[in-house]
């Protein structure tokens, strides 16, 4: 190997390497953490068999309590007052947040389902509490990742998981229904959670 083509090989491993640490870390969870997985029927585990939802799941895999806090049916202008409100008596080191997909089945407002969003992020936040947010596609034809939540991502500093959902919900086999999974789709975003967590230094 020439240096130059040395030299090119050691920048672009470099940058490789940078590009895998990038992204908020989140503090050490000890081992009487609380999580709390807030969202909607995907949080709540329609679908899926008792004990198969992705919070249970969580719970199994990192020995943590994970609170479930889904709600079938919820849309943010909903979750924002119940997040508001759940917080007074409950504090939580982390936070879940997967909802929005009701505000788009529904044709809600995406600038108010955002700001909704954002306002339970810093609901959260402001209480020193870390997010993860999970990102929900918009409705269409081929399913992509609603670009709302990048925005949140990047605008609070969050952790986000972008594309776990939207690839789960395109795979038949990890479904019960078109909008949700089933056991094993539950498994694998629960999984998903647990190694971004591992990998933001959490766990």
């Amino acid at each position: 190997m020439t240096q130059s083509r040395f030299t090119c090989f050691v920048v672009f491993s470099m940058l490789l390497l940078l590009q895998s640490c990038t992204g908020p870390s989140i503090a050490v969870l000890s081992h009487n953490a609380q999580i709390l997985a807030f969202g909607d029927s995907l949080t709540y585990g329609k679908g899926s068999s008792e004990g198969g939802d992705y919070p249970a799941v969580l719970a199994e895999l990192t020995g943590l309590r994970v609170i479930n806090a889904g709600v079938s049916g919820e849309t943010t202008s909903q979750g924002l007052i119940r997040l508001a409100e759940l917080l007074v008596g409950e504090t939580p080191d982390l936070l879940i947040l997967l909802e929005g997909g009701n505000d788009f089945l529904r044709n809600h407002d995406i600038a108010k389902t955002k700001t909704n969003l954002a306002q339970m992020i810093e609901l959260a936040q402001v209480r020193s509490i870390a997010v993860v947010l999970i990102a929900v596609p918009q409705k269409s034809l081929f399913l992509s990742p609603a670009t709302l939540y990048s925005e949140l991502a990047e605008t609070y500093d969050v952790m986000l998981l972008e594309e776990a959902l939207t690839d789960l919900l395109k795979t038949r086999s990890m479904k019960s229904d078109t909008i949700h999974l089933n056991d094993a789709g539950y498994r694998a975003l629960a999984e998903t959670i647990y190694r971004g967590l591992e990998d933001a230094g959490a766990i």
